[in-house]
């Protein structure tokens, strides 16, 4: 029997702190619950808020924590060609449409359409505006003369034209820490025409974390409650795509004292910091309820 696949995949664009040790250790933990292995990941696909410094620092933090992972660390920007291969996939499939909209453009949109309608506008599970489709209508020669002048775009996913092609129902299963499974539905419908390749990098999170998963056969993903929705969009893409869809686990948020969850764009206070402070890794475990017995994991 093949033993099951976890992986824990921050971004280096920050230091860790206490959430994202959580999600490490939990990690860590099902996995030799389930005598199953586990992959760290760095996901860099954003070459501007990314740094050397930030993920070494997140492999210092890691092993000062007491984690274990299996090696080469597959490292995105290493990858982008993966990402390349699937959207032309996805483009042949009329499934992409570029998008040369700035937010601006998009703001002022739905700022028209809320007006006329005395409505407001449908919004995502992020609560960001649904993509009110000014560029779905703009026509193949139009599109290739706009790009061949270098023109700025993403590649947005024709939601509809997606559901077409590959009819619902949309599912994935649940799995808790007692390993117990459930069957959930899913409804990507709510994202819209969702970005599929940003304006500055051949991919975006989301095409990304699913070729991942499938080319480095994970089984199990485990991640914060704020990442549940997108699980959504990755079951359609993963349908479009012919890609497995592993089962799922969002755990709670870490969160400070006024309820909010921890953030690097918070400044919340980051492991280095903790270090710093002559806090142990042992302290840190027990405040997240990891006993010191599970400190280290032959994987």
């Amino acid at each position: 029997m093949t033993a099951p696949v976890f992986r824990f995949a921050p971004s280096p664009n920050g230091r860790l702190h206490l959430g994202h040790a959580y999600s490490a250790l939990l990690n860590q933990d099902l996995a030799s619950r389930l005598n199953g292995r586990l992959l760290l990941r760095i996901e860099d696909i954003d070459i501007t808020r990314c740094r050397p410094d930030f993920e070494q620092g997140i492999y210092d933090d890691l092993s000062w924590l007491g984690l274990r992972w299996e090696k080469p660390v597959r490292r995105q920007s290493e990858h982008f060609e993966d990402y390349r291969a699937a959207a032309r996939r996805l483009r042949s499939m009329r499934l992409l449409y570029p998008c040369f909209c700035s937010r601006k453009t998009i703001m002022e949109a739905v700022a028209r359409n809320e007006a006329a309608s005395g409505n407001p506008w449908p919004r995502d599970p992020d609560g960001a505006p649904l993509y009110p489709g000014l560029c779905l209508s703009c026509s193949v020669d139009e599109a290739e003369k706009r790009i061949a002048a270098g023109e700025d775009h993403a590649w947005r996913l024709d939601m509809q034209a997606a559901l077409a092609s590959a009819p619902g129902p949309y599912t994935y299963r649940r799995f808790d820490k007692q390993g117990r499974e459930e069957l959930v539905e899913a409804h990507p419908e709510r994202w819209g025409d969702a970005v599929i390749v940003r304006k500055e990098t051949p991919t975006s999170y989301h095409l990304s974390v699913v070729m991942d998963d499938a080319l480095q056969g994970v089984t199990h993903v485990v991640r914060g409650q704020d990442l549940e929705a997108s699980t959504d969009l990755h079951v359609l893409l993963q349908r479009l795509l012919g890609l497995p869809t592993p089962l799922y686990h969002h755990h709670g948020l870490v969160q400070d004292s006024n309820g909010d969850k921890l953030a690097k764009s918070r400044g919340s206070e980051s492991l280095a910091e903790l270090r710093d402070r002559d806090v142990s890794a042992v302290e840190v475990r027990a405040r997240l309820g990891f006993g010191a017995q599970s400190l280290i994991v032959s994987l």
